[in-house]
């Protein structure tokens, strides 16, 4: 069997593979760089630093936003700015609890969405809705035609912008009325703010100016996360700079959230307030460009980065980004599809670098747009995060980590209100760590050994005492809880995760299923992990998670297919079970191989979903998770196939967003999941057959390069 739980350093490649030559990485990047050529509301595109997120227009900046408010909507967003409105009930998790009858006879409550009047509903709305994420302000150009008249998408001319992915610029040319605009974009790589330089002849005519507008925050399931409306409650205070004319500080205050916007240029300028919350910097008409800088933040500052200094950030850190990290090169590829993949696993690593790595885990709509009120959703961090450590960008991942220590004590408070030991993670979250009441959300438990899994990838590159330490609390209190929570039965002598549990595939009502395979192979993984840690730092066996580990259940098996549920034997005789995640292949595929798999049945299993699952119905981290499985099952072909499955959740837009539909329009756990395919299937995985890159075709039409990759576990 493979090397699963225990593996060094040594057990990770980090060499070149698969082809001759050092791969010019510039000449791979950049031959992806996004080119638009015309207003494309699902093309938007982005700048930003993993804690801070700024999404512009054709324009270049945010002038058009309700042009794109149902496309990729012009988002200010960052891990930090978050806004709950007032309330004078003192709600707590408790007052949503239901309580549910486990299959043991315990009753466990549940915090869960209600329906009617009354405190439980009212209790319900607000801990959902709040807190959550708030856009920073919208900064765009107001441009004006030789009339007068303001102009609109539609009347650029001569479109021609340009995202470069080496260096992080957003170029963006275009013709009003015969006169050209130049604007150039920067994000800064440490703090939360953009700079930009707009040349125009349009300034010397007073027909340019750089508008600031700011919003309340809004409690909309998915939307852009602004609200015009309210506007009496919230208050922009605008305050000069004593030191230098050409800087103001505007200070936000919605209830009781304040931060602070401050306002650089380098021309002489004049900067006003136009309206309530609306302000303008109107740059003299004796110049010919522009360069501005606007800096977002949680306290008062007073050196705001220029242009040049925030260019040389973004220049310096994309360099290093895309020089030290693993990279792959399918140039040379005579398969069709070679290009798209390569285009991508590009875009996708420069999507989720600026929306996923802050520190705490990503919404599923990073920092551009709002879903869910811009909660985190736990289970989630895994499709986010699994990726940056396999292309050997482990402190990006490491960013987030801190997070669960910083939570715990709620995690733990959750555990032992059900009657459990250790601690339960969060499934939808906010940025301390309080549960939403949910109706399928606090029944889920696929969450809860991720942070074990995380803290495998850390010591496989990092195999030390100083690894141990660091993550064993967080290992040891989650095995706690995976090692108490499953029910044995003393009929069949077996540990079983019974109801009420709703598996990765949702469709599964509580009270009605047990025992869903993936979690069974992933709840052996976790606590075989963890015994294993205890292994490395000189302690005996837990005896408790090994009795555990020895009598799990065993995956449910019927006429020779991995069962969903083993409470439900029809689930591939009728259509309404085949839908959703197809995620019994996760039990190998997303993990490696144990003593709870028959790989025959689970290739049977992985066959016949190929056959007759609705993929309408799925979500787009379901084809990298296919193409995992395919590759460990030894189906390179299908593996590549699943990558290209033509179904409208597979979808990458000309920006790189994996789109999924009118409603969530991009959707990050995608692009991560396809970086972690992509890396295992090129450095292979534990117990991978001994070729190069494993996990394609051997077939002469793929010529795979790659560089400085990880195996996956």
């Amino acid at each position: 069997m493979a090397c699963l739980f225990s593996c060094s350093a040594s057990d990770t490649t980090t060499s070149a593979s698969s082809g001759s030559g050092k791969i010019n990485r510039k000449a791979l990047v950049t031959r992806h760089n996004v080119v638009l050529t015309s207003p494309d509301t699902l093309a938007s595109l982005s700048v930003g630093n993993g804690d801070f997120a700024y999404t512009v227009d054709v324009s270049g900046l945010q002038s058009f936003p309700e042009y794109y408010d149902r496309g990729v909507s012009l988002g200010t967003q960052s891990q930090w700015g978050w806004h709950v409105i007032p309330t004078d009930q003192n709600y707590t998790i408790q007052d949503v609890a239901r309580y549910d009858t486990a299959a043991n006879g315990k009753v466990i409550p549940f915090p869960v969405q209600h329906k009617g009047t009354g405190r439980k509903v009212d209790a319900m709305n607000w801990l959902r809705t709040n807190p959550h994420r708030l856009h920073l302000g919208i900064v765009g150009l107001v441009l004006l035609k030789e009339n007068g008249e303001q102009v609109q998408v539609q009347d650029l001319q001569q479109i021609q912008q340009k995202l470069d992915l080496w260096t992080g610029k957003i170029e963006s040319k275009y013709v009003v009325e015969g006169v050209p605009v130049t604007v150039e974009l920067y994000g800064h790589q440490e703090q939360d703010g953009i700079s930009a330089k707009v040349t125009s002849p349009l300034i010397t005519k007073g027909r340019l100016k750089v508008s600031l507008k700011f919003p309340y925050g809004a409690t909309c399931h998915v939307c852009p996360g602004y609200d015009w409306e309210n506007q009496n409650k919230h208050s922009t205070t605008l305050a000069r700079s004593e030191a230098n004319a050409n800087q103001v500080q505007l200070t936000r205050k919605l209830d009781s959230t304040v931060y602070y916007t401050s306002v650089q240029w380098r021309e002489e300028g004049q900067f006003t307030e136009k309206q309530k919350h609306q302000f303008e910097l109107t740059p003299s008409s004796k110049e010919g460009s522009l360069e501005f800088s606007v800096l977002f933040t949680q306290r008062q500052v007073m050196d705001v980065p220029a242009f040049k200094e925030t260019q040389a950030s973004s220049e310096e850190e994309w360099k290093k980004f895309w020089t030290e990290g693993g990279v792959i090169d399918f140039s040379g590829s005579t398969d069709p599809r070679a290009k798209e993949l390569e285009r991508r696993v590009i875009l996708s690593q420069y999507l989720t670098k600026i929306q996923c790595t802050g520190d705490l885990p990503p919404q599923e709509t990073g920092l551009t747009f709002n879903s869910w009120y811009g909660k985190p959703h736990l289970e989630m961090h895994w499709w986010h995060g699994v990726h940056f450590a396999l292309w050997n960008r482990l402190d990006l991942l490491e960013k987030s980590l801190p997070w669960y220590t910083k939570v715990i004590d709620k995690a733990r408070a959750t555990a032992k209100w059900q009657g459990y030991d250790g601690v339960r993670w969060q499934k939808m979250t906010d940025p301390n760590g309080n549960e939403s009441p949910s109706s399928v959300g606090p029944y889920l438990v696929w969450q809860q050994p991720h942070i074990i899994y995380f803290a495998e990838l850390v010591y496989r590159q990092n195999p030390t005492k100083e690894t141990l330490e660091k993550y064993q609390n967080l290992v040891f209190e989650t095995a706690k809880f995976m090692a108490s929570f499953p029910t044995y039965s003393e009929k069949d002598k077996k540990y079983h995760l019974a109801s009420p549990i709703i598996p990765a595939q949702e469709l599964f009502p509580a009270k009605e299923t047990n025992d869903p395979p993936f979690e069974l192979a992933y709840w052996y993984y976790g606590l075989t992990t963890a015994q294993e840690w205890r292994k490395r730092m000189g302690l005996p066996a837990d005896k408790k998670w090994q009795d555990v580990i020895d009598k799990l259940a065993p995956l449910a098996i019927k006429e020779g297919l991995y069962l969903p549920s083993a409470t439900h034997p029809q689930a591939y005789t009728n259509d309404f079970y085949r839908r959703d995640h197809p995620v019994v292949v996760g039990a190998y595929g997303y993990l490696p191989l144990s003593n709870k798999v028959d790989t025959t049945i689970m290739l049977n299993t992985y066959n016949e979903i190929l056959k007759k699952w609705q993929w309408n119905t799925t979500w787009g981290w379901d084809y990298p998770l296919m193409a995992m499985s395919a590759a460990r099952l030894n189906s390179p072909e299908k593996a590549v196939d699943a990558l290209f499955m033509d179904a409208q959740k597979n979808t990458y837009l000309p920006n790189g967003h994996n789109y999924q539909d009118e409603r969530l329009r991009i959707y990050l756990p995608g692009n991560g999941g396809l970086l972690t395919a992509v890396a295992m299937m090129a450095a292979g995985w534990d117990g991978a057959p001994n070729r190069p890159t494993p996990g394609f075709p051997n077939n002469g039409k793929w010529k795979v390069r790659w560089e400085g990759l990880h195996k996956m576990p």
